[in-house]
């Protein structure tokens, strides 16, 4: 009952974060696992029952609770889907085991820390993943003799052209093994360190599993000149693999298995008598804390009719003129914007093109950082990205060079390359960092400062010489940054 309760207040409270995550767990492949989380808990605690007396509410876990509130609140105002659903796991373990008392939490602890399996978080592991699976699939085809030319994710041998997809990252092998490796452990094992070594043969075995499979499949198609593991059908020759190596991880980890003796049942404690209105107490600071949250998101988060900013920006650029028509014709693939700017200027065979996404009065939807946002993307965008690092331009509201992001983005044909320098504009800062602008926006929420923000690159075509783009994109922005800046300056004014 005091479970149920618990549970009852926090979905009543935070409905649509709990059925946010349930929305992800029905439609995501990656965090599918989540459908079995609850009835694996209350299985657990089922398995306890024999040890489970009157709860005995505490005020202890106020505190927990009141920070991971906090955490949700932000990730609320700024639209950070993992950590408002890893937030409101916290809550949701703390608010439980402050219903449940101290004894009791501890009898019942594995089941309750079990629920944070059922938050959606772990994605941000994709591009190292990724980055990790092609860097070993390319060296594994090369020592196998295999010629291979690479660039970045995308790699080509003599009868195919191949990618590291999301899908190919091995996240969702990663989460599922991590997920059933723990269960397995607590179930098989006594010791604090066996489990804990499986626990981490369980993290380690799914990745380079993954790394093999993805050799495997692109060996067979070789071999086969594509007639094997091409298409859908390399999903599912991976899935097998993958299902085949964890069933070997757990049969070799069935030979040190602990079985040992079933702790002893404890009778149910039973509550002294005249404490039953300081237990009430408790209860209450709970359900206090746990409510504040969604009171205080409603006083920040305040409706915003719709609007569009118009950006306008002078076509003089010192040294440079405008022409539209060499418009290379990628764009970056950002959404929700209030306003857009783009033009293409020349200055002998250089050609530079700059492109302005505003926002301004974000919410969900038309934010600058969100889940799709980003240089490439979209679900037919003709284009790739092929490499990415730092590097230093004169963007700075006062002129001087400052770290921004560069990347190189091919044509799906392979007949274009280009160059793209990109940052985000927030109130006079370069930002390259989506966690930074997220912390600098919730800031500015919290203090009750406008959030116009933009993101702005400038596109080069890439020939034979990087040095000669680079060196092109450097004079552009030192002579355009005057006028960018007034431009940007002027829609905050009338985004105000």
């Amino acid at each position: 009952m005091a479970l149920a309760g618990a549970f009852a207040w926090l979905l009543a409270w935070y409905w649509p974060t709990a059925q946010g995550i349930a929305a992800i767990w029905w439609r995501s492949e990656t965090f599918a696992h989540g459908l079995v989380v609850l009835p694996i808990c209350a299985w657990l605690v089922w398995r306890r029952r024999d040890r489970l007396a009157r709860p005995q509410p505490t005020a202890w876990a106020a505190l927990p609770v009141a920070l991971a509130g906090l955490a949700w609140l932000l990730a609320r105002m700024v639209s950070v889907n993992a950590l408002e659903h890893l937030a409101f796991v916290a809550m949701l373990v703390g608010a439980l085991a402050g219903m449940l008392g101290w004894r009791l939490s501890r009898v019942l602890a594995f089941p309750l820390l079990f629920l944070f399996f059922g938050a959606p978080v772990g994605e941000f592991l994709m591009p190292a993943l990724m980055q990790h699976t092609a860097t070993f699939t390319v060296g594994a085809l090369r020592l196998s003799g295999v010629p291979v030319f690479q660039e970045g994710l995308h790699f080509i041998v003599p009868n195919g052209r191949w990618s590291v997809v999301e899908a190919c990252s091995g996240i969702r092998y990663l989460i599922a093994s991590l997920m059933v490796g723990t269960l397995y452990a607590y179930l098989n094992y006594r010791s604090l360190h066996r489990r804990l070594l499986f626990v981490a043969v369980a993290a380690v075995v799914p990745i380079v599993a993954n790394w093999v499979r993805a050799y495997l499949i692109v060996m067979l198609g070789y071999l086969t000149d594509n007639r094997v593991a091409a298409g859908v059908d390399h999903l599912v020759y991976g899935w097998l693999f993958f299902g085949v190596v964890i069933l070997l991880m757990f049969a070799i980890g069935a030979r040190w298995r602990e079985d040992g003796e079933p702790e002893p049942a404890q009778p149910a404690a039973v509550a002294p008598a005249g404490t039953a209105a300081v237990r009430w107490w408790p209860v209450l600071a709970l359900a206090a804390v746990t409510a504040a949250w969604p009171v205080l998101l409603a006083r920040f988060d305040a409706p915003v009719a719709a609007f569009e900013v118009a950006l306008a920006m002078r076509a003089e650029v010192p040294g440079w003129t405008p022409d539209d028509s060499a418009d290379p014709g990628f764009r970056p693939h950002f959404l929700g914007a209030r306003g857009e700017f783009r033009r293409s200027w020349r200055r002998g065979d250089e050609v530079v093109t700059l492109q302005v996404h505003y926002y301004a009065a974000q919410h969900p939807g038309r934010e600058l950082v969100m889940w799709g946002n980003r240089l490439v993307g979209g679900e037919r965008p003709g284009w790739a990205l092929l490499e990415e690092q730092r590097d230093e331009l004169p963007v700075a509201a006062d002129g001087s060079p400052v770290t921004v992001r560069r990347a190189v983005v091919g044509s799906q044909d392979g007949y274009r390359r280009l160059a793209a320098w990109s940052w985000y504009w927030m109130d006079e800062r370069v930002v390259t960092s989506d966690i930074r602008a997220k912390a600098l926006k919730a800031l500015d929420r919290l203090a009750g400062r406008a959030d116009d923000a933009a993101h702005v690159a400038l596109l080069v075509p890439l020939g034979y010489d990087e040095a000669r783009a680079r060196a092109s994109a450097e004079d552009f922005a030192r002579a355009a940054g005057p006028a960018l800046q007034t431009m940007l300056r002027q829609a905050t004014e009338v985004a105000r």
